[in-house]
């Protein structure tokens, strides 16, 4: 077989595809989309038969192999372009009998989703292919083993690979992170990625001793880690619960005073849009490219997941401003809401937790104040204390 960039032939028109396939009767792969970004990559290819697939890793270059019957393959080749993990796409067929797609990954992964489902319109089947980041260690597994073929590829209810537990798990998520100091004290220039790091660390040693939780930190050291990398961790962990810690700055140096951000398509107000710009440049600031589109999402029972997941986060933000209230200083509406990238997950209740100003002198002293940050650490397990409370009567 010989391997071509992008397809081992030109790509047909649908019709041509068809006309070609009815001497042989190949599936016709019509539509093909491609989406994601350094952590996770979907990819959905459209038949109008079922195709039955089966997955090979490979190594030296890393590479999925996605094998298919014979398929005719009638999408625009830009259509299926390098995206996200995969730094090369190739497929064509092999013989008059199958047919292959190859991807070279650009770091280690492993498809997570592997799923034909029938269109909703009753016309063809689509495979959706979700691709997810992976310590070398693991895909080297997975080419040792090959255990993945069409009959136990993980589906979407495999997703999460985390051994079930009756613990109650919080990812603590200190922002910002080498490369990326976030923003500087407007006294002492101190950089808010180790102002994040050592309350996250003060946090994480507070609920390590709170009986039937699980503190994991997304990192423990002055690394940088793209805001899908930070999902992908807390996701990875089966997270009940991440919260994101930032100190900010603002134009406006008289503002002061935490705040709880909950995730929106629609920001509340100007200064939540803003915020949520700047955090979402992270990646910028750190190399990596920022996605053109969001992955596919045409699963009903996905939608109401992140409706059910956006009820708690909203719960959660509610239960950090009645701990903080007459305790510390609280910014005028302290529950907001933006696009923040990092509180993305549809399955994690997720809060960002804007600390302080860093632009506020006042705040910036509290900040630093070891004191402070312990008393608003412990103020924060009161909050995750009455946020869980209910679930655990529920049997959560």
């Amino acid at each position: 077989m010989s391997l071509g960039q992008g397809s081992f032939a030109p790509a047909m028109a649908v019709d041509e595809a068809k006309a070609e396939a009815s001497a042989s009767a190949p599936l016709v792969a019509y539509a093909a989309r491609i989406a994601g970004d350094d952590a996770r990559t979907r990819i959905v290819i459209d038949f109008d038969g079922r195709p039955d697939v089966a997955l090979r890793y490979i190594a030296h270059p890393d590479r999925i192999v996605v094998d298919l019957p014979a398929t005719a393959f009638a999408f625009d080749e830009g259509s299926l372009g390098a995206t996200g993990l995969f730094s090369d796409i190739r497929y064509g067929s092999v013989d008059n009998q199958s047919a292959r797609i190859v991807l070279t990954a650009a770091r280690p992964a492993r498809f997570v989703v592997s799923d034909v489902r029938a269109n909703d319109e009753g016309n063809g089947y689509r495979l959706v292919l979700d691709a997810e980041l992976v310590p070398a260690e693991e895909f080297a597994e997975l080419v040792k083993t090959q255990a993945w073929s069409a009959g136990d590829a993980p589906s979407v209810t495999d997703e999460v690979a985390v051994e079930p537990s009756h613990e109650f798990v919080i990812a603590i998520d200190a922002g910002h992170g080498g490369i990326d100091a976030g923003a500087t004290g407007a006294g002492t220039r101190t950089a808010e990625k180790e102002i994040t790091l050592a309350f996250a660390k003060s946090l994480h040693e507070r609920l390590s001793g709170e009986a039937g939780i699980r503190a994991v930190l997304t990192r423990s050291d002055d690394r940088f880690l793209s805001l899908s990398e930070r999902v992908l961790i807390a996701r990875r962990q089966g997270a009940d619960l991440l919260i994101s810690l930032h100190a900010d700055t603002l134009r406006q140096a008289d503002t002061r005073g935490a705040t709880v951000y909950t995730i929106s398509d629609k920001a509340s107000d100007h200064m939540a849009a803003q915020l949520a710009e700047r955090e979402n440049l992270s990646d910028a600031i750190g190399g990596v490219a920022l996605p053109t589109e969001t992955a596919e999402v045409n699963d009903i029972l996905l939608d109401l997941t992140r409706r059910e997941t956006q009820a708690f986060s909203i719960s959660m933000a509610q239960a950090v401003v009645q701990s903080f209230e007459g305790q510390i200083s609280l910014i005028n509406n302290p529950h907001r809401h933006a696009g923040f990238r990092v509180l993305q997950a549809p399955d994690v209740p997720s809060i960002l937790l804007e600390l302080g100003f860093l632009s506020n002198k006042q705040d910036e002293k509290l900040l630093l104040d070891d004191k402070w940050r312990d008393k608003v650490a412990d103020l924060l397990v009161e909050a995750i204390r009455r946020y869980r409370a209910p679930l655990m009567v529920n049997g959560g």
